[in-house]
């Protein structure tokens, strides 16, 4: 079959496909279930879907992971997170470029992560906040609450651990 890319290009081009999968399947399915959260669940309610394990729960977290800073003003978490969160990202897809074909996975954990990052990006540029609303407990102890794009992140950082810890680097 005939085709306009070949060699290496047609590598990066296939690459690049494989991040804009990847990444807007994680920001469409965390913005979608971020939407149908806001708009039929009033913040602070849950539903409890496993009793004594996991519920949804609307919260708004203004801060970071584990509510790091939620504490601070808006203004200064505001700043923090979209220059934290942009360099982030771009560092992320720098990591992405450079990862050989040979690493298919650890690209698709960047991937993961790339598209994480910009659905929680995108809660912080338009809410100041991120929705948040997996709330897995046992009894009194919560851990807390996060959201698709999070998951997608923890899952990345995992893939890419995983190849830290088990799999030879490149030379």
């Amino acid at each position: 079959m005939f085709s306009i890319f070949s060699g290496e290009s047609s590598f990066r081009f296939g690459k690049y496909v494989k991040l804009a999968v990847i990444s807007s399947l994680v920001v469409g399915f965390d913005q979608i279930t971020k939407f149908l959260i806001s708009n039929k669940l009033p913040l602070h309610h849950s539903i409890t879907v496993i009793p004594g394990f996991f519920s949804i729960t609307h919260i708004l977290n203004p801060g970071g992971a584990f509510g790091f800073m939620a504490n601070q003003s808006s203004s200064i978490r505001s700043v923090f997170f979209l220059v934290i969160s942009s360099l982030a990202v771009c560092l992320i897809f720098y990591f992405y470029k450079n990862t050989p074909k040979t690493h298919p996975w650890l690209a698709s954990g960047f991937a993961l992560v790339f598209g994480g990052a910009i659905g929680n990006l995108i809660d912080r540029f338009r809410f100041g906040s991120v929705v948040d609303f997996l709330d897995v407990y046992m009894g009194s102890y919560h851990w807390p609450a996060f959201n698709i794009a999070d998951s997608a992140i923890s899952i990345g950082i995992a893939i890419f651990l995983f190849h830290l810890l088990f799999r030879k680097m490149p030379e």
